[in-house]
């Protein structure tokens, strides 16, 4: 069938098929992103061309990519790329889709570090290396460490770091094993974006999360929802700077429960709102040493 399509047939027709599982807008912005990965044709071609017929090879594979978008397979995973503050990343379903407001997240570690050269950061849980790659880009003379447990996280992360050409010096580390931290000098920023989703909100997200984003780095379990943040405090009190800061993303649900671990003797924090609203960052400063 998609053999007798025009251009114009073949994506309105692909387009109508993804408004079963997204909305309009979204259902034809996933629908340009696969055109123009598998067919190399933009919106201006496609309407300059309406009319035009693909080769079987092309179409094959745009069969193939509507089926797997149709198992809820996310398009970044199918074009292998996603971006992110301006800058074309790779991902694979080895690391996290990088969302808008760890975007968010990254400017604000941005404007903080932007008179400040020199600095020290570390990014704790970095995955595809969109946070520290951004702020290296920006801001060239911050030394940055970034670590991960994952082996192939890590690969994709220097992968990308590579391609922004930026020296970022990455880890393969179990953060929550205390033992590993031993080697490490002190920070003036911790940048950090943990798995925050208790087990049981699972149900509540979409499936091409579940099914195809990793779980070690979405997942944490119900009793101790907070062990990254909790390991994050007890981190910055060996490793961070007097006056330094730690920039988190958090579940919007646990920012005052998150908040509450910073404001005690050695820190104090403030819980930021995102472009939606919603309570998504927690800054926490050093106090004492």
């Amino acid at each position: 069938m998609f053999a007798m399509m025009t251009v114009n047939e073949l994506y309105r027709y692909i387009s109508a098929e993804l408004e079963q599982l997204y909305d309009k807008n979204e259902a034809e912005n996933i629908c340009a992103m696969l055109f123009e990965h598998i067919a190399g044709i933009n919106r201006t071609e496609r309407i300059r061309e309406p009319n035009k017929l693909l080769a079987e090879k092309i179409i094959s594979r745009l069969e193939e990519g509507l089926a797997e978008l149709k198992e809820h397979k996310p398009i970044q995973y199918i074009t292998g790329d996603a971006w992110f503050y301006k800058m074309k990343l790779k991902v694979s379903p080895a690391v996290l889709i990088p969302r808008p407001e760890t975007e968010e997240l990254a400017d604000a570690v941005i404007r903080y570090l932007k008179d400040k050269p020199g600095a020290a950061l570390i990014d704790i849980g970095t995955g595809s290396g969109c946070i520290p790659i951004a702020i290296k880009k920006n801001l060239p003379s911050i030394n940055i460490s970034a670590i991960d447990i994952s082996t192939d996280a890590l690969a994709i992360a220097k992968e990308n770091a590579a391609s922004q050409a930026t020296t970022i010096n990455f880890l393969e580390i179990d953060f929550l094993d205390q033992t590993t931290w031993n080697s490490f000098p002190s920070f003036d920023v911790i940048v950090s974006n943990p798995p925050y989703i208790p087990e049981n909100e699972k149900q509540l997200l979409d499936k091409n999360v579940t099914a195809f984003e990793p779980a070690t780095a979405l997942f944490v379990t119900n009793e101790r929802p907070l062990i990254f943040y909790e390991m994050i405090a007890a981190f910055g009190k060996a490793h961070l700077k007097k006056n330094g800061k730690i920039f988190m993303e958090t579940h919007e649900q646990l920012a005052e429960e998150t908040a509450a671990l910073f404001n005690n003797d050695h820190y104090s924090a403030m819980i930021e709102n995102d472009l939606q609203g919603k309570q998504r960052m927690v800054i926490a400063t050093r106090h004492s040493r």
